[in-house]
């Protein structure tokens, strides 16, 4: 791991910590924060990445840790402690796709590790930090709109229709959506932003990976850069749960108002069929 935190002392540059930062969504957030002149530390667990992401963008800070140890998780968010930044994102996710792969042991443990309690232990650690830092310097009452610190998650659309038999990925990703909430209200007092993105689908490697390297078949799918500018849009408008597209938006609306039963069958059909 580097130590940052003489460097942040000296660099008046706002700065940013993304776990789950050195591919996909992350990584292209943690791009254009620095275009925006940024100062990025991202954190993932791939050595490689971490090794290209050194070698293409050495301003860029890096960190390894296996989210899915709690202790090694830890171990970070120690090393992190009493660096200064304004803003986090949690944009680690794991995903299995249970209509096609039966849901083993190593699959569950890993969705509900990094999609729900590591979220929440770097959540809880990130408020604890922002307050501190706010209380160090007595800004949280004066502070305008572009300088509020901020926390913020990316989930999912999947997590935002109310089925009871949604799949482990939808229910952790609802789950998430509820948590970021919470922290929002709770959050308030000390004027700490908290916002939660829930997209469809966004054309990265790892979903190309899932489809046989062509995702282009999923409905509604954009672009990565045009998931970062509705994120960074909803950043700036502080929108409590962004979901997008709109069109996403519309359906998983409207299936929400469907009786519980009807829900059931359609969603239940669609289940059916893809296994």
């Amino acid at each position: 791991m580097k130590n940052l935190a003489k460097g942040i002392t000296k660099n008046h540059a706002p700065h940013i910590i993304i776990v789950g930062g050195t591919s996909g969504l992350g990584l292209a957030l943690a791009l254009n924060h620095q275009m925006l002149g940024w100062q990025v530390s991202v954190v993932g667990s791939s050595a490689a990445k971490i090794a290209d992401i050194n070698r293409q963008h050495p301003a860029i800070v890096t960190y390894v840790c296996d989210l899915t140890d709690p202790n090694q998780t830890q171990t970070l968010l120690d090393n992190l402690s009493g660096i200064p930044f304004q803003r986090l994102i949690y944009s680690a996710g794991s995903y299995t796709n249970e209509r096609i792969h039966h849901l083993n042991q190593a699959d569950s443990d890993q969705m509900l590790v990094i999609n729900l309690q590591a979220f929440e232990q770097v959540f809880r650690w990130a408020s604890s930090q922002l307050k501190q830092q706010l209380k160090q310097s007595c800004q949280a009452l004066d502070m305008t709109k572009g300088d509020r610190p901020s926390l913020i998650c990316i989930a999912s659309i999947a997590g935002t229709i109310d089925y009871p038999y949604a799949s482990l990925y939808a229910k952790s990703k609802r789950a998430m959506i509820a948590t970021a909430s919470a922290y929002r209200a709770a959050l308030i007092p000390y004027n700490i932003q908290v916002n939660c993105i829930a997209s469809g689908y966004i054309n990265t490697q790892a979903l190309r990976d899932l489809n046989d390297g062509d995702a282009s078949h999923k409905p509604f799918i954009m672009s990565t850069q045009a998931a970062v500018d509705h994120i960074m849009q909803a950043i700036d408008d502080n929108i409590e749960l962004a979901i997008f597209p709109r069109s996403m938006r519309y359906i998983t609306s409207a299936l929400n108002y469907l009786p519980k039963p009807v829900l059931n069958w359609i969603l239940g059909s669609k289940l059916d069929k893809a296994k």
